[in-house]
């Protein structure tokens, strides 16, 4: 019970992790009907950006963790949102009236660039970086294991939790929120009323960086080491997770990267760790057999 506990938290916090990508993936095709498939590399810069922070914050011989923390967050927001920008201002808008193939074959080239483009700036050795947050609590003990949950687990859990209320509350409460809806419904009748479109796409493209840029801090402060090709394997990972939940849904695309996280954990805990990637793909078959649109997702009408 101790161990099924342990990989219940492991579970939640690698799906967390997920989940903040994932939403990146849900809202950018709930707006524009397309995928961004360079969306895991912008997630990938964003943990370069984090470790160049936490490296120059380490030279200037700051200690306080709060402080750098909020600091390393704020930059790579900042500038992931400017990537985020760039991806759609270059890959997606010159290509916006034409077939739905030719944004998908852009936004692969986008990915490919930015891989290269680190691997040739960064390296392509991996960037460790020393332990930022370190220790614990005790959840649970007994005599044959010890059930402990990490800072940085309960950092990235509340993080989650905090930015998927702060993102629902936006998308369905505020002007921006009523805009973004009406473009993902009719862009032609938003034009028409008074919506500037164009703005509207990039800056949710720019929202779904910055919880990118969120995630790849998280990941940085958990594993404290990176490499170029950790955006390939996540981005699949939190595509698989928004189409698990249901594509265009925010809450389905937080369960589906929990789902994931979970499935993960548990299988290489009790089974074969190096078949979990197997499990999770033929998980998301079966749901996709029974319930085409996803967990939470609601069938697309097509208009006519």
């Amino acid at each position: 019970m101790a161990y099924a506990l342990q990989q219940l938290i492991n579970g939640l916090t690698l799906g967390s992790m997920y989940g903040l990508i994932a939403i990146g993936y849900t809202m950018v095709y709930g707006i524009i009907g397309m995928i961004n498939f360079a969306h895991g590399d912008i997630f990938m810069v964003s943990a370069f950006i984090a470790v160049t922070a936490f490296t120059l914050l380490a030279a200037a011989d700051v200690t306080s963790v709060p402080l750098a923390l909020t600091f390393v967050l704020i930059v790579s927001i900042f500038f992931t949102s400017a990537y985020g920008w760039a991806v759609e201002r270059i890959a997606y808008r010159p290509l916006r009236g034409s077939t739905r193939l030719a944004p998908l074959i852009s936004a692969i080239g986008m990915s490919i660039f930015l891989q290269n483009a680190v691997q040739l700036t960064q390296g392509a050795r991996v960037k460790p970086i020393p332990p930022v947050i370190q220790g614990g609590l005790e959840v649970w003990s007994t005599p044959e294991f010890t059930v402990q949950i990490g800072w940085s687990q309960l950092l990235i859990i509340a993080v989650t939790v905090v930015m998927m209320v702060g993102f629902t509350w936006l998308i369905t409460q505020t002007p921006f929120g009523r805009q973004q809806r009406s473009c993902e419904q009719d862009r032609t009748m938003a034009s028409l009323l008074g919506i500037n479109v164009d703005r509207t796409i990039s800056f949710t493209f720019m929202l779904g960086a910055s919880l990118a840029a969120v995630a790849g801090v998280m990941v940085t402060v958990y594993y404290g080491v990176i490499d170029f090709y950790i955006g390939f394997l996540a981005g699949i990972k939190a595509f698989t997770a928004a189409v698990l939940g249901g594509i265009g849904s925010l809450p389905g695309a937080m369960l589906g990267g929990l789902l994931i996280g979970l499935i993960e954990s548990f299988w290489s805990a009790y089974l074969w760790a190096e078949y979990k990637d197997v499990a999770t793909f033929a998980i998301l078959v079966l749901v996709l057999m029974l319930r085409p649109s996803g967990l939470l997702g609601r069938p697309e009408v097509e208009k006519v």
